[in-house]
């Protein structure tokens, strides 16, 4: 995470001191191996501008085989992908299946490859062509639980949990899994022994792990440098769980900054889901100067130069708690900036640089999303991708420029800067339901003749007033 400055009130809350955006970045990595607070996992260099992409393969094409995909792997490096994120690609549990297709996350076999997607051969295909372009692959794991007609439910009935009748169980209320015991360590060997099988024989380049706060921490201790001994790997964990980024993974998931934009955003009217018995939920309500009280309790819990992921959506949220027009409103685009321009890594999901506003089917075959002909939203997604990867102020974990606050008399105004090097960039965004007026509270930020609109090319002043959901991005080169 990366050291955030701010400057404690008499009133008890936190904001951040207003300055000129004409800091550089110190060089923190010499200190960092023999710094406690720093993560012990190294950052790859080329995660730290990077953007993630979530593959919904089953939805993705009308085949949705892996050779259909193929075709869009052009248009996700024009789009500005860097890293690939399968949704789990394994064969599926038969028995207890949800739905038609059954679930990705009940594996059926983590050495193999769905054959409703295609051969491993053709998977490996994708892999190096994903890498001539560019392109990193990781898998999404599921170490918590496996499908119920998995080999080592047979073999290995040890290496499962038991209830207190001694029988194998699922958590929650998922059926078609059993949940794995580890404190079995020729499971947790077996484990690691399936991961290193896609390292060796597929190359990719790391895993997205399902609910990995589930899984004792010191499993994901000693696994890391197991991974790393084959190759330099990326690890993402589905969890928002500060102790697993000490040792073993890059990156976690901010599920609490994707909360907090689902309340600012109720609380400005804007959230519209609805379940499936046509209950809307209910929301604290909160506003865009929140955001620093959660951006500092962050920077205290979490090792210094680890990443958090940051999202508007993701195949959970897409298919069980509403789109993102539909729990942002029309501050979804607005949203979408602080994703990129916050500390962290963004996620973009299947069909989001469509402007997709359906869920998608989870457990059953569903039409994909439109692909061409491409339109803003895909512009959009490519602008703010191409500001992601020339900003070196926006990069993550400690290379990236540390947050300036510029507090007004409107909570829900959020303004602030980041440089790095005499690089500087200006983030404005109105998170409330009113037209609001810019009136500066502290310092103002400073631009100079160079800082230009990132949206519009064009050299003008910093906004004196923001409509509800505007924004406006500056940089200065």
């Amino acid at each position: 995470m990366k050291k955030i400055l701010f400057l404690f009130l008499a009133a008890g809350v936190f904001t951040f001191i207003a300055a000129a955006c004409t800091q550089k970045k110190k060089s923190e990595k010499a200190q960092a191996s023999a710094d406690s607070t720093f993560t012990t996992v190294k950052q790859p260099e080329w995660s730290r501008n990077a953007v993630i992409y979530e593959v919904n393969l089953r939805q993705y094409t009308d085949s949705g085989t892996i050779t259909a995909f193929d075709r869009e792997l052009p248009r996700l490096k024009e789009l500005g992908v860097d890293i690939l994120w399968f949704m789990p690609v394994y064969p599926i549990s038969q028995d207890g299946k949800k739905g038609e297709l059954g679930s990705y996350y009940a594996v059926r076999d983590y050495k193999a490859f769905n054959p409703e997607f295609g051969t491993i051969e053709q998977f490996k295909n994708t892999v190096k062509k994903a890498h001539d372009l560019g392109m990193k692959v990781i898998l999404d794991w599921v170490p918590n639980h496996t499908g119920r007609d998995n080999a080592w439910v047979s073999e290995h009935p040890e290496w499962y949990a038991k209830n207190e009748a001694g029988e194998m169980y699922g958590p929650y209320d998922w059926t078609d899994v059993y949940k794995l015991d580890y404190d079995n360590n020729d499971m947790r060997a077996a484990m690691v022994d399936a991961f290193k099988f896609w390292l060796t024989e597929a190359d990719v380049d790391g895993f997205r792990c399902d609910v990995a706060g589930e899984v004792p921490t010191d499993f994901w201790d000693k696994t890391r440098p197991q991974l790393d001994s084959v190759k330099e790997v990326f690890m993402l964990a589905e969890a928002s769980k500060p102790e697993l980024q000490k040792n073993g993974f890059n990156m976690g998931y901010n599920w609490p900054m994707k909360d907090l934009f689902s309340e600012i955003a109720a609380t400005a009217g804007q959230y519209t889901f609805k379940d499936a018995q046509g209950n809307m939920r209910t929301f604290p309500k909160k506003h865009a100067v929140d955001i620093d009280s959660l951006l500092s309790l962050q920077d205290l819990e979490y090792p210094r130069d680890t990443y958090l992921m940051n999202m508007i959506t993701n195949h959970d949220l897409n298919s069980w708690e509403g789109t993102e027009q539909e729990r942002l409103g029309n501050l979804t685009d607005a949203f979408a900036v602080l994703s990129y321009t916050l500390p962290g890594m963004p996620l973009i999901y299947t069909g989001q640089e469509t402007g997709l506003n359906r869920a998608l089917e989870f457990f059953k075959k569903d039409t994909p999303p439109t692909w061409e002909p491409r339109n803003s939203y895909f512009e959009f997604y490519k602008k703010l991708n191409h500001l992601k990867h020339t900003q070196p102020a926006l990069q993550a974990g400690i290379n990236g420029g540390e947050m300036v606050r510029y507090p007004t008399t409107d909570n829900n105004l959020y303004i602030f800067s980041r440089a790095v090097d005499n690089t500087c960039v200006y983030v404005f965004v109105n998170l409330g339901n009113e037209n609001a007026e810019v009136k500066y509270t502290g310092n103002a930020p400073a631009p100079n003749e160079t800082t230009i609109n990132f949206f519009t090319g064009a050299t003008e002043a910093f906004p004196s007033s923001l409509m509800p959901g505007e924004y406006k991005v500056y940089v200065n080169r």
